[in-house]
């Protein structure tokens, strides 16, 4: 399978230890990785804010810059969700819609493609997974607390209880928003914020020491406003959990606990 990394703009910008756990996650179970430098922003900052004829020529690029592989994987429920909505909008034809529907959400690439036993390891601590809006609503990455459709499996809940020692707390609210929405998170501060709050304050209740999601957008979001609050909680993306889960090899090719338990 010829399979290209996409990783968002803001992950680039901030958050690049995402993109590569990814990358990590990826390779390490056992796909041959390209990284397009040629690629830009999915267009998504642009269709919040509006403008859609900025939004729209940023999708002729991903179309054109991906055409050619087999599957197009980011760490980002909001960029899969608006290049599998909006790109065959934006260009209409075959080849736009063959790349709109080639690009995967990580969690959900890895779930469905990747062999059982290559995401594995240990995690010891109690976790909040947070739900990205565009993961469970766009992609149906989950089920919406608001529908009666029948049970769709969340991948990152799946891939998360595969790992040794974690506990993924229950949340009252499990699916509410984060407040954060792009521009409206600049243009409503004071909802958004108030919205950020309610999710962090759900998470601390259930004594969470990790809040995890698969949108840094969501992440950075509440990771501001809990590090002005001085709140006691990690924030990290499923990528990273995973990868740092992941055991570590030594120069023999023997995991390190292993190696550990051996006295080597």
């Amino acid at each position: 399978m010829h399979v290209a990394l996409f990783v968002p703009c803001y992950v680039d910008q901030l958050k690049p230890e995402v993109g590569l756990a990814a990358l990590d996650l990826l390779e390490g179970a056992g796909f041959e990785v390209d990284f397009p430098e040629r690629q830009t922003c999915c267009g998504q900052a642009f269709l919040t804010a509006g403008e859609v004829e900025h939004a729209r020529r940023l999708g002729h690029r991903y179309a054109e810059v991906f055409a050619d592989y087999d599957a197009i994987v980011t760490p980002s429920g909001s960029c899969a969700a608006t290049i599998r909505r909006h790109l065959p909008a934006w260009q209409p034809g075959a080849a736009a819609e063959r790349v709109a529907e080639r690009t995967v959400e990580l969690c959900a690439f890895l779930h469905s493609q990747a062999a059982p036993d290559s995401v594995r390891g240990r995690f010891p601590h109690r976790v909040g997974l947070h739900a990205s809006c565009h993961a469970l609503r766009e992609l149906r990455l989950g089920t919406p607390s608001e529908t009666r459709e029948a049970a769709r499996v969340d991948p990152a809940r799946a891939l998360l209880s595969q790992l040794d020692d974690i506990a993924l707390v229950d949340l009252s609210r499990r699916d509410e928003c984060c407040g954060f929405g792009g521009v409206f998170a600049v243009e409503e501060e004071a909802v958004s914020c108030r919205m950020g709050l309610d999710r962090l304050a759900d998470h601390r209740r259930a004594d969470a020491e990790v809040l995890t999601s698969t949108d840094v957008s969501c992440l950075l979001h509440l990771e501001g406003l809990a590090r002005r609050r001085d709140m006691p909680l990690r924030v990290m993306h499923v990528a990273e959990i995973l990868a740092e889960a992941r055991p570590r090899m030594t120069h023999r090719g023997t995991p390190e606990s292993v190696a550990e338990s051996r006295g080597a």
